[in-house]
């Protein structure tokens, strides 16, 4: 084995805390990573034996079903992600952007390969805001419909009350989530005991359904249905969705609470209930229509209707937040335009509220559920998102295995057998579901991967153009010991993103103006791609004479930039700010889309309009609005 120290940058102090803290944190890690997963069970089973194909509860389907969803749960979650991608941490961090800031900075000096898992990780990206519009209409519609079991009378009111309890959630996003938050993880515990309680009271009823743990069931399954269980594996999936979000939290909890939770309650509850359901089919095959519902006894009916809605809230409010926290990542890593961004908590830095993402998520949403109407029509659409990007979280695990812990072909190899092969089968097998649905998801992933790679061509366009026209800095610095240029009382920052040029606002002040301040800072602020930077590596100054200094500020991809509070750190450096003799020069461009060399002139178009969309400066870099001055200028590009 690799040695842990050579794996990646270390994980935060509370991944490796003290053992006091773990069983706390576990516990708080029920409410927010595993509610995705946990509701699986609602639907999961009855998607098996339903859906577009039609597969009989027999006694061999049945264990080969259990069979299939038992393997799954280990070889995808429990080995790919909790025991393999876990210890790809960015210093503590998971998630897709995270991991792919991690595996690109072993390749800063190879541009095309750079490229390409750069593309590969907006992509994956994509694919979570998809996957992140379908969980809470599926999971919230999948609880309402126990209300059929109770009495069919009240069908007509299912897809009322999803709406009602999801733009009910929606809305109090911008209240943030840390009280109700604090509920989340007891009524998760109360939902795994219901789960396994359920399943095992089923299972001492037909203890035969044990021999599900054999995989030669599901070889057998296989070699008796062939299609008809190549199609099934689209449903199976559904037991294994969620998973990524285990990887994606990892920077809110650590891996050993996580490993805790998962290995000690989570899977045997989820295996218990899923062996409970295959119990009842054994002795009930009509019980296929809703087997989780039918699991409990009719008293016990309209509460657990009202537990499994909670539980697929709190799996809905994961799934926002997750979104959230990869719309930050997106903006500080510049594949995204900067958004407004509220936190919501003075004391967890990771409970922010994204209103433009999170109105967002609610139309489309409510689209879903209006559109689709019941979970099973949900289902058709649900998975193949989720499926490709679990292969994308593969491919640059094993990419950073390969390139950053040395590992042999041989390994590699090893790895992709046992991942890749099963997960590719799990993307055949929700293809098929594409036109029955599935594709709305990939067409917001494929709108959102645009979007995304618009904006960082455009942005690489932008600041060409901009070096083009700029002044190289030794020109400028030689005009101002020339003396030629009248000097005034004071401090002016100017921000640039080209730190061999003299900026745009600079000029446009020397043009205009006809002076230079007596103190100079161009200022250059850099996103680096690790979660977060000491006070101590935040600024770095040069001085380039004449009283003038060349000032970069870099901050961690999940950090929010507050440049004020950068520039006091630059006494450190000999350099002192005092805020009411500063002034802040901004650039506002104007960009013109023309046909020269670039990009296609409709994504010059589109560039142009997100760039006037994006939050300006002195609201995203936290500047006050009476020490600002903007200059503005056109940028053909």
């Amino acid at each position: 084995m690799v040695p842990m120290t050579t794996l990646a940058d270390p994980a935060p102090s509370h991944s490796a805390g003290h053992d006091a803290r773990l069983v706390p944190l576990a516990l708080t890690a029920l409410g927010v990573v595993f509610g995705d997963i946990g509701t699986s069970p609602l639907y999961a089973m009855r998607e098996c034996f339903g859906g577009s194909h039609t597969l009989a509860p027999t006694h061999d389907n049945v264990l080969g079903i259990l069979s299939l969803i038992f393997w799954a749960l280990i070889i995808v979650i429990s080995i790919k992600y909790v025991t393999f991608v876990m210890r790809a941490d960015n210093r503590g961090e998971g998630g897709i952007l995270a991991l792919l800031a991690l595996t690109t900075r072993h390749f800063k000096g190879a541009v095309k390969q750079r490229v390409w898992l750069i593309v590969l990780g907006i992509l994956g990206a994509s694919l979570f805001y998809g996957d992140g519009v379908i969980t809470p209409a599926i999971s919230v519609l999948s609880a309402v419909e126990g209300l059929h079991i109770a009495t069919p009378l009240l069908d007509r009111y299912v897809v009322p009350i999803t709406l009602i309890i999801l733009v009910g959630l929606f809305l109090i996003q911008s209240r943030g989530t840390a009280r109700v938050g604090t509920y989340f993880g007891p009524i998760m515990v109360l939902w795994f005991s219901t789960l396994a309680l359920l399943g095992l009271f089923s299972l001492v009823q037909s203890p035969e359904v044990l021999a599900a743990f054999n995989p030669a069931y599901a070889f057998h399954f296989f070699a008796i249905n062939r299609w008809t269980g190549f199609l099934v594996m689209g449903s199976v999936f559904l037991a294994v969705t969620g998973g990524e979000a285990l990887y994606a939290d990892m920077g809110h909890f650590g891996r050993r609470p996580i490993r805790l939770a998962w290995f000690s309650f989570v899977l045997p509850a989820i295996a218990l209930n899923y062996l409970g359901q295959g119990a009842l089919l054994l002795r009930d095959p009509a019980a296929v229509s809703h087997p989780f519902y039918l699991l409990a006894p009719s008293w016990l009916l309209y509460p657990l209707v009202a537990l499994a809605t909670l539980a697929t809230v709190i799996a809905s409010q994961a799934v926002i937040s997750g979104v959230f926290s990869v719309t930050r990542q997106a903006a500080q890593l510049g594949y995204c335009p900067r958004i407004a961004i509220r936190h919501t908590s003075e004391q967890a830095i990771g409970q922010i509220y994204v209103p433009a993402a999170n109105w967002a998520l609610l139309v489309a949403v409510v689209g879903l559920v209006l559109g689709f109407r019941t979970s099973s029509n949900l289902a058709a659409a649900y998975g193949i998102a989720v499926t490709i990007a679990m292969v994308i979280d593969t491919l640059l695990v094993l990419t950073l295995a390969r390139v950053a812990w040395g590992w042999s072909w041989f390994r590699i190899g090893l790895a992709v057998a046992a991942f890749l092969v099963l997960e590719l089968a799990f993307v055949g097998a929700n293809a098929l579901k594409i036109p029955h649905g599935g594709w709305i998801t990939l067409l917001i992933a494929g709108a959102i991967f645009t979007l995304m790679m618009t904006w960082k061509d455009g942005r690489e366009l932008l600041n060409q153009r901009l070096r083009e026209n700029a002044i190289p800095l030794n020109i400028f610095l030689q005009s101002l010991s020339a003396g030629s240029t009248l000097r005034v009382p004071g401090t002016a920052v100017f921000l640039t993103s080209t730190p061999d040029g003299v900026p745009n606002a600079l000029l446009h002040n020397m043009k205009h103006n006809k002076v230079v301040h007596e103190r100079l800072a161009l200022l250059t602020v850099i996103t680096e791609e690790i979660p977060r930077l000491n006070d101590e590596d935040r600024v770095s100054v040069h001085a380039l004479g004449h009283d003038a200094w060349r000032i970069v500020v870099r901050y961690g991809f999940v950090e929010d930039p507050d440049l004020p509070r950068a520039l006091a750190l630059c006494e450190h450096h000999g350099l002192r700010f005092e805020m009411m003799d500063t002034t802040f020069f901004l650039g506002r461009a104007t960009l013109i889309p023309s046909p020269r060399q670039g990009m296609a002139l409709w994504r010059e178009k589109l560039f142009a309009g997100l760039f006037r969309s994006a939050v300006r400066p002195m609201d995203f870099f936290r500047i006050p609005y009476g020490r600002v001055v903007e200059m503005g200028t056109q940028i053909e590009l």
